[in-house]
């Protein structure tokens, strides 16, 4: 009974350490805040997952985003319905009892336990403010007459906790919107071909709102070097990191 015991007791030992070994091995970038730090850590593409003051917040749960090791959620932000950005399964498999879901409506009509935020609405939620941000395109669109991403349909974010601001911009072009954002301090860009712009495009559209750090994600396929060398000398700081692990 003892030897069973012991056995047990290694055995949970043996995947605790196994899930903090693989959390680690994700590369995460911590910024400070007055209310403490606030760590986000690329997970695929377009999702990640953001902890702060004990609160575990992820943003566009899909797969083959890898899930195992991490914290279940206290909140999860959805940006749009396209499958690379909802993911019922993937919402399910970080769920517990109590997760919040804030997502634009035409999300809520296949996750129905979310609760609805549309452009230009603003929640609080365990310290942070949660802005919803219109996402969309410009031009870029399956065929003529049509867009990707239609006005009004997908948000993108502006997140505040403790003075600092994250904006999640989500699938869009470079908008008048995301233009004329204030004071943002960590801004996450997309740029894919031929859903969202390119590179340069991207860089154009960061330079008019000027972030404190820029990062690219949900950039598959895209040289993001490129964007990189176009912030040159602007005093934007950009960190690459890696969206998709091997």
């Amino acid at each position: 009974m003892r030897v069973t015991r012991i056995m047990s007791l290694f055995a949970i030992f043996v995947l605790l350490a196994a899930a903090s070994a693989a959390q680690s091995n994700r590369p995460s970038q911590t910024f400070e805040t007055s209310a403490g730090p606030v760590k986000v850590t690329p997970l695929y593409h377009a999702s990640m997952l953001i902890e702060a003051g004990g609160k575990n917040i992820y943003i566009d749960l899909a797969k083959p985003a890898n899930f195992s090791g991490l914290p279940k959620a206290d909140l999860i932000l959805i940006t749009d319905i396209h499958g690379d950005h909802m993911d019922p399964e993937a919402i399910a498999a970080v769920s517990k009892s109590g997760t919040q879901i804030f997502a634009p409506p035409a999300v809520v009509a296949t996750v129905t336990t979310a609760a609805a935020i549309s452009n230009g609405e603003t929640k609080s939620w365990a310290g942070w403010s949660i802005e919803a941000i219109p996402m969309y395109n410009l031009k870029r669109g399956p065929e003529p007459g049509k867009l990707y991403h239609d006005k009004g349909r997908g948000n993108g974010y502006v997140l505040t906790y403790g003075g600092k601001r994250f904006y999640i911009s989500g699938d869009t072009e470079g908008i008048p919107e995301m233009r004329a954002l204030k004071n943002i301090d960590v801004a996450f860009i997309p740029m894919n071909l031929p859903y969202t712009m390119t590179p340069e495009e991207a860089a154009d559209a960061v330079k008019a709102f000027h972030p404190k750090v820029a990062i690219p994600y949900h950039y598959k396929g895209q040289d993001v070097q490129l964007f990189k060398k176009a912030l040159d000398g602007t005093g934007i700081e950009v960190r690459l990191l890696e969206w998709y692990p091997q």
